[in-house]
């Protein structure tokens, strides 16, 4: 069995750690899949590098290895802090939406399937509105955070893997 070293992952758990707290701040926290997340995945590559020091190329299982803690991270504590943030307000943006989301969704008029949809994130907004929690919500969002940012993570690291590349090449 191979003796798994996890200091040498601290840059994607600290990078991990400073996207979900970026993606707290209202502005932000709308582009935390698509910036900040894949910007994070970077980081720790580029920590990854300089704590090597050798400047050497940084391997593709590397590069993906990084990003996808790096947004395993990111969404532990993104869902964290969003779950806590909507315990203590009771309330959070899918309640803010629920106008808009019921609107929408009955223009596409989808039948029997979109009232089942509007009314369980009614009882979702309702739960939040009542105690602060609702386990659906809860469930939903660990998923999609998982899902979404440890591929954004990924994509971050191949990013990261071709601008750190390019910039430590030996110079001729």
């Amino acid at each position: 069995m191979r003796n798994i070293n996890f200091k040498k992952y601290m840059p994607s758990v600290v990078a991990g750690f400073g996207a979900a707290v970026l993606s707290t701040i209202p502005g932000i926290k709308s582009l935390s899949c698509c910036l900040v997340v894949p910007g994070a995945a970077l980081f720790s590559l580029y920590l990854y590098n300089k704590s090597m020091g050798d400047n050497s190329p940084i391997q593709l299982n590397n590069a993906l290895s990084y990003g996808l803690i790096t947004g395993l991270v990111a969404a532990l504590f993104i869902t964290l802090f969003d779950l806590l943030i909507t315990y203590l307000t009771h309330s959070n943006d899918l309640v803010a939406g629920l106008p808009q989301t019921e609107e929408l969704m009955t223009n596409f008029n989808l039948g029997p399937l979109m009232d089942e949809s509007i009314k369980l994130i009614k009882q979702m907004a309702n739960d939040i509105n009542q105690t602060g929690f609702s386990a659906l919500y809860a469930v939903m969002i660990t998923i999609s955070n998982f899902f979404i940012l440890s591929i954004f993570g990924m994509l971050g690291g191949l990013l990261g893997m071709a601008v750190l590349n390019k910039t430590n090449r030996p110079k001729l």
